[in-house]
């Protein structure tokens, strides 16, 4: 047979297209069934929405989303930084500079959002 190797990887993918499929299942009939006009108004950023008919089309404060962008910089350089720790003995001086260059592009990028206020929640 010549995919004779690949029992584990057909396992892996049964598997994990199965978990997903019960998850949503379970999820469905374990639920809190009705709740009436509470239930189903819109619930954003810990605001409650105000307009006409409960729509949410009011501003939010650009706060919300500096604190998401931040984070998310923040997510990718420990993304990024945890393959070259991995090959680290073998990536050599070169890759070492290239690494404190990107973090200290990242650092400089804190510290201008510091001095912006965009960490500040007041």
């Amino acid at each position: 047979m010549v995919l004779q190797g690949y029992d584990y990887l057909l396992g892996f993918l049964l598997i994990s297209c199965l978990v997903p499929v019960l998850a949503l299942t379970a999820s469905y009939f374990v639920r809190p069934k009705g709740g009436g006009a509470f239930r189903e108004t819109t619930y954003e950023s810990g605001v409650e929405p105000r307009g006409p008919k409960g729509g949410a089309w009011i501003q939010f404060n650009i706060r919300y989303y500096m604190f998401a962008l931040v984070f998310v910089i923040f997510d990718v350089e420990t993304v990024f930084l945890y393959p070259w720790a991995v090959a680290f003995s073998k990536l050599g001086l070169f890759a070492f500079i290239e690494a404190l260059i990107f973090i200290a592009i990242l650092v400089v990028g804190l510290v201008y959002a510091w001095r912006k206020g965009a960490l500040e929640w007041t």
